[in-house]
């Protein structure tokens, strides 16, 4: 028993007619926006990561010397 053309198409009709079009267009920029924060903190992550790791080797050559 796999999922339909048509039960597909009644779960869309019924979220549509629940939340409507500008809501559902909402919550998509939302989930976009979220996203896209989601990656620009994880790049800003990986580049304090690597300036750290940077500053670390710096300081262990300095000791070093």
């Amino acid at each position: 028993m796999g999922i339909s053309f048509w039960q597909i198409a009644i779960v869309v009709v019924l979220v549509v007619l629940l939340f409507g079009r500008g809501k559902i267009s909402s919550l998509m920029g939302d989930v976009a926006k979220g996203i896209k924060s989601f990656k620009k903190g994880m790049s800003d992550d990986t580049s304090s990561n690597t300036q750290d790791n940077d500053s670390k080797s710096d300081n262990s050559d300095t000791e070093n010397k």
